[in-house]
């Protein structure tokens, strides 16, 4: 008997994600145990803390401004995130993708490049490592500034707040996208890609916004202040730019669940605990010679 026509589509797509694990397992050996919940501890960990550091240079930068009576430049102010991002997809993003942003999230696991029970963890602990950024900003250095907090510019309405980070987002998350595809093939220059764009446009549109394209970098000074009036614009915005960026990145490269989308979306924490179980093997074995 021949399968109903109602569910052969839905059989090809589960017969091409096998394919897409398949090829990522023999490209990246390291993600083939992704579902190892033993390791799901250091990624969700990775995320706090990468999250925590982004918002503490971006929130902490203008709380520095302002007490140091504007030792540190606009200019500054909005390139320490940027370089900050690059940073940590340096040194942690094959831990756990280095994320870091609910909407980046969110668009990867749309795009199919991470699996949506992840999800969850993944943006509890972003949020969480904003709050505690801010907390100590607010304990160690003050609240000035209105903490950090992202808001629309004088005169500048929400709902214009919300289109600029919706365009932002849009091209942050392009940015991400397309430097994780396999195709385009950039490497570790992803990371200057995706932390050169966070920078820029912070460069432009800080007045207008505060060049956010995140809502948990949104969420933890609101949080502490306790003042959440003018936070939709920083949910809605960036969220809409990210299922925007992937519907782009769909009409300029087709589906995703390429091994270098998966792999840039899921970390490689495996490959790393192998080979440092390795390196310490072949280290026993040459001291026993």
């Amino acid at each position: 008997m021949s399968e109903p026509e109602h569910d052969r589509p839905r059989d090809a797509r589960g017969r091409s994600a096998v394919r897409s694990s398949e090829l990522l397992a023999l490209e990246y050996p390291a993600t083939a145990d992704f579902d190892n919940v033993s390791l799901e501890g250091r990624r969700l960990f990775s995320e706090l803390f990468g999250t925590f550091l982004l918002v503490l240079v971006g929130a902490g930068g203008a709380v520095v401004a302002a007490t140091s009576h504007g030792a540190v430049s606009r200019a500054a102010a909005v390139g320490a995130p940027g370089l900050m991002v690059m940073a940590i997809i340096l040194f942690m993003g094959a831990v756990s993708g280095a994320h870091l942003n609910p909407a980046v999230t969110i668009s990867f696991t749309l795009r199919g490049d991470f699996p949506w029970r992840r999800v969850p963890g993944y943006i509890v602990v972003q949020l969480a490592g904003s709050a505690l950024a801010c907390l100590f900003v607010d304990k160690v250095i003050g609240g000035e500034a209105a903490l950090g907090s992202t808001l629309p510019g004088p005169h500048f309405a929400d709902w214009k707040a919300m289109l600029i980070e919706a365009v932002l987002t849009l091209g942050l998350v392009s940015t991400i996208l397309g430097t994780a595809s396999r195709a385009q093939n950039v490497g570790t220059l992803s990371a200057v890609a995706v932390g050169g764009y966070v920078a820029l446009a912070g460069l432009w549109s800080s007045p207008l916004t505060g060049a956010s394209m995140n809502p948990a970098r949104s969420f933890g000074p609101d949080l502490i202040r306790g003042d959440f009036a003018h936070f939709w614009p920083y949910v809605v915005g960036p969220l809409a730019g990210g299922i925007l960026a992937v519907a782009f990145a769909w009409i300029l490269r087709g589906r995703g669940g390429d091994p270098g989308g998966l792999a840039a979306a899921q970390g490689q924490l495996e490959r790393i605990m192998r080979e440092g179980l390795e390196a310490e093997a072949k280290r026993a074995e040459s001291d026993a010679d």
